[in-house]
């Protein structure tokens, strides 16, 4: 199992791989998806820009697969994440109002 990450941002993608990441320089849908077939990836990082790309891959991949684990991480300019994100992501997830 091994981390790696999806990226839009060429200074996201060195940043990750001077901490050992591996991972690849994404902009379409279609290059997203390719990169995210990777069986041997445990834990995949993706650009929230990307992300949005293929939201119905992304759900099925949170919702119901072992693996990869998904992290959604916020783009370097700005982030799509509403203030309650967190909260209501648990809320969804588990049912409960924190």
């Amino acid at each position: 199992m091994r981390y790696f990450v999806i990226s839009d941002n060429s200074d996201t993608l060195t940043g990750l791989r001077m901490a050992g990441i591996e991972g690849v320089l994404c902009h379409t849908r279609e290059e997203t998806l390719a990169a995210e077939a990777d069986e041997t990836i445990g834990i995949l990082l993706i650009n929230e820009k990307l992300s949005a790309l293929c939201p119905e891959r992304e759900d099925a991949l949170k919702r119901t697969a072992l693996r990869p684990l998904l992290v959604e991480i916020p783009d370097r300019h700005h982030t799509h994440r509403a203030p309650d994100s967190i909260t209501r992501y648990i809320r969804e997830a588990i049912g409960i109002k924190v």
